[in-house]
């Protein structure tokens, strides 16, 4: 679909990602949801990412461009080219991960791209920033760890504004290069945060045998550090109380339920594993839990999608602090914060909430508003339109 030359201030937005829908991924739903809402806004938006010319899926008002050679340097060459031919004064916004971006994640040439483009404001998001690199690694990832730190380097020395998906990549991002300050701009959730009360209500009732059953949800990808912790909080608190049983959502979920099972074969029949589900039917199944327990070994942080789920759904929320953490967390009042990344502190934490069902609409009220006041799209257009001041990372 055809957008805008230029907005109202005569500057193109064009955004540069490695992955764009049909194709699935954070970055693709992020980059999806930034670019519909700036043209909503009025911008004119364009949207540059690796794919077939055919591929015609794109937001209102926005236009598409697919580059099917990636961004290797023939395709360098033809967003250059393409770029080229379009008026006025562009910003290019680009949604950095290094192996998003071709060539085994040393895509060198891009980064040099990059840093050439003089005209043209460049603003970076530093999803991911580097590959980590220790006298113990294979030497193999070292020559990874040391390209694609150079790679940040480059882009960081000619950006005009930094912005990083958590301030733990700011460790990352020294200065020098670096010229300006770098923002603080949270991924915001890329299910509906408003599922309609007639979905939410048949989940709920399919989910529940009886009417004093208690829906303690999980939404994942079951990767061992995570499970790990699950295999201990989640038959703890189910043997506490018969009223509950666990919703496992999310791909993995249906193996790691049988894993479950098969070492606490009491627990059958009380694990329900749903498996991947479409946006609106997983929006409205985790708003059907009455609490949501998203433990994380290195603690809650906005990378984690899962949990940010659940805060925009304003669903009462159990999760752990840990070195990832950041500051407004603590003493947010959002969710229920274990103080350590254990089961033991986790699984006590969890007992506590699931014990007072009294708190449960409060907690999801402040929730759903910590949400919208610090990590919604609005929240992010705000920013990225200067209405409001982002945390810079000093601030956190």
């Amino acid at each position: 679909m055809s957008g805008r030359y230029a907005d109202a201030l005569g500057v193109s937005w064009h955004l540069l990602t490695g992955e764009f829908p049909p194709r699935p991924g954070g970055v693709s739903d992020y980059t999806w949801q930034v670019a519909e809402g700036l043209a909503r806004e009025g911008c004119a938006v364009h949207v540059w990412a690796p794919g077939d010319p055919r591929e015609t899926l794109a937001p209102e008002g926005v236009t598409v461009h697919r580059l099917p050679e990636g961004y290797g340097v023939r395709g360098l060459k033809r967003l250059e080219q393409e770029l080229e031919g379009l008026p006025g004064p562009k910003r290019l916004v680009v949604q950095y991960v290094p192996h998003a971006f071709g060539y085994k994640a040393m895509n060198v040439p891009f980064a040099l791209w990059l840093a050439r483009r003089r005209e043209d404001e460049v603003w970076m998001f530093f999803h991911e920033v580097c590959f980590p690199w220790g006298w113990k690694l294979p030497w193999r990832h070292n020559v990874l760890g040391a390209v694609t730190r150079a790679m940040a380097a480059i882009v960081l020395a000619r950006a005009d504004r930094v912005f990083v998906s958590t301030p733990w990549w700011n460790r990352l991002l020294h200065a020098p290069p670096r010229r300006v300050p770098i923002e603080w701009l949270p991924v915001p959730s890329n299910l509906p945060t408003q599922p309609s009360l007639s979905a939410v209500e048949s989940r709920r009732a399919a989910l529940r045998p009886r009417p004093d059953t208690v829906l303690i949800g999980h939404l994942g990808t079951y990767g061992a550090l995570i499970t790990g912790l699950m295999e201990e909080v989640l038959p703890a608190l189910l043997h506490q109380d018969a009223r509950r049983r666990v919703v496992l959502a999310g791909r993995g979920s249906t193996h790691f339920a049988t894993q479950l099972t098969g070492r606490h074969p009491a627990l059958a029949g009380r694990v329900q594993a749903l498996g991947g589900l479409p946006g609106d039917e997983l929006a409205a199944t985790l708003k059907a839990c009455d609490v949501l327990v998203q433990p994380f070994p290195d603690g809650l942080s906005t990378r984690r999608g899962s949990a940010m789920a659940g805060l925009g759904l304003g669903v009462p929320l159990v999760s752990n602090a840990g070195p990832a953490t950041e500051a407004p967390w603590r003493d947010s009042g959002a969710l229920a914060l274990a103080p350590e990344p254990t089961a033991a502190s986790v699984l006590e934490t969890a007992e506590a909430l699931l014990s007072t069902p009294g708190s449960w609409p409060a907690l999801g009220r402040r929730a759903a508003d910590f949400y919208v006041e610090n990590f919604s799209l609005a929240h992010t257009l705000d920013v990225l339109w200067n209405r409001v001041r982002a945390r810079g990372v000093e601030d956190t």
